[in-house]
């Protein structure tokens, strides 16, 4: 694997337009052929001028760059930025805030912040098999601490105790596999059962805490509960797993993010679903950069609130 190796290697490189048209063309490319984002011919020339290929296809805007067909289109900003910053989130084990951005690269907070939620979207991973064999499932709730808001807006948003007015959320874990997570309604038994059963293969050992909701996967599953008003763990029966994602996610939430709203959440999941499951990459920040820079095309995110 050829590319830069740290954070300021990554500026230095990145900061020609020629590494950045090779890296790009690499990763869209791979087979060496650049071919139209708009109608696939590989009739194209390279405009040497205006860094632009003109494709004589024929249909409509002839002329597209690196970045048409990407998270990255239509943004003024040049690619040795946007590389810079997916280097920084993708390196960034508690994630970068876009204040960070914005004082690194020299944008707006706007701009990083919606940079931000462009290679979030680079990051979601969509390619899911059903989870096998040992499976951990577990639900939290994502908000504020009461203690934390001022008493005016605490009489407003919070009309009743424990996780009444947070954001639910529930996870899957497959043991020595991927964690995916999705932002829920209602924590009832017929939302966490299709949520299962979507997710993971039928005869998977799941294992749950004592919630009532979950009651009812036997037989379609092999189903254990511990309960944690008596132990956190019987044997190989708990969800300590999760409960560890859980807590990097909080504390990623808590202390980079502060204030996340319950809309953009997911967003988020995303990003630290992420982080968690290519943490073994065994090329480190440079490949979890590449796997994202991979991602960019075909996705488009032209606004958020």
């Amino acid at each position: 694997m050829i590319g830069p190796r740290t954070l300021h290697n990554a500026i230095v490189h990145y900061n020609d337009f020629e590494n950045c048209k090779a890296f790009m063309m690499e990763m869209r490319w791979p087979e060496g052929s650049v071919t139209c984002p708009r109608c696939g011919s590989d009739h194209v020339v390279y405009l040497e001028k205006a860094r632009v290929w003109k494709c004589y296809g024929k249909h409509d805007h002839a002329k597209f760059s690196l970045k048409t067909g990407t998270v990255f289109e239509d943004s003024p900003l040049g690619l040795n930025k946007w590389l810079t910053a997916v280097w920084m989130i993708t390196g960034a084990k508690n994630g970068v805030s876009s204040y960070e951005i914005h004082r690194g690269l020299g944008v707006t907070q706007k701009t990083a912040w919606f940079m931000l939620q462009r290679i979030r979207l680079a990051m979601q991973q969509y390619s899911f098999s059903q989870a096998s064999e040992q499976v951990e499932v577990d639900e939290t709730f994502i908000g504020g601490k009461a203690r934390n808001i001022h008493l005016w807006v605490r009489e407003q948003k919070i009309t009743g105790s424990g996780g009444k007015d947070k954001t639910m959320v529930v996870g899957i874990l497959e043991r020595s596999g991927k964690v995916r997570t999705k932002v829920i309604d209602s924590r009832k038994k017929a939302s966490l059962h299709r949520h299962v059963k979507a997710h993971v293969e039928p005869g998977a050992e799941i294992f749950t805490d004592a919630l009532k909701s979950y009651e009812g996967l036997n037989p379609e599953f092999v189903h254990q509960v511990v309960d944690h008003t008596v132990e956190y763990v019987k044997g190989q029966v708990h969800t300590n797993g999760l409960e560890n994602f859980w807590s990097l996610l909080k504390r990623t939430l808590n202390g980079t993010y502060v204030s996340v709203e319950p809309f953009h959440l997911f967003r988020y999941l995303d990003e630290q679903a992420f982080r968690y499951n290519e943490r073994k990459d065994e090329h480190c920040d440079c490949g979890r950069f590449r796997h994202v820079v991979k991602n960019i095309h075909g996705r488009r995110l032209t606004q958020t609130i």
